[in-house]
């Protein structure tokens, strides 16, 4: 075998399309690109991801990291220490601490969340509870109820 001798395999060449000479050799005058239009001009014709000005679909989805949460769940929270300061047995709801003056704004459900340390035991109704919130009041022998409107 020489290298004289070498060539593809017939069939695997296929010849390239002459465009554009006349109608016999059927890709005549436009080329099969159609009459006018953005498309059937020369050049590169548009950018990937392009949509005729329409604003394109890799702006309108949010980017990675930090993604705004449609419906985000908005609660009033306290923490387990602000809790400390109330007598044993007492019942804490989110108007109960108004009243008491330990939170002073309603932003939503109340929401335990479990920074610092509780002694006294409380009977605790809220519409959610961290688990170490939860852990820390039922240790000190208080209950966790879970209210939802």
């Amino acid at each position: 075998m020489k290298l004289e001798n070498l060539s593809p395999k017939s069939g695997s060449k296929k010849r390239r399309r002459r465009l554009g000479r006349g109608i016999s050799a059927g890709q005549g005058a436009s080329c099969g690109f159609g009459m006018r239009g953005q498309k059937s001009r020369s050049g590169t014709g548009t950018k990937a991801g392009f949509e005729g000005g329409q604003m394109p679909l890799y702006r309108r989805v949010p980017k990675l990291k930090h993604f705004t949460l449609v419906n985000q769940k908005h609660y009033t929270t306290i923490n387990v220490e602000a809790l400390s300061s109330l007598s044993a047995n007492t019942e804490v709801t989110l108007d109960s601490l108004l009243e008491a003056g330990i939170l002073t704004s309603n932003n939503g459900p109340l929401k335990i969340l479990g920074n610092g340390e509780i002694g006294v035991a409380l009977n605790v109704k809220a519409a959610a509870f961290t688990k170490s919130a939860a852990q820390k009041i039922e240790a000190a022998g208080g209950n966790c109820e879970i209210v939802t409107k």
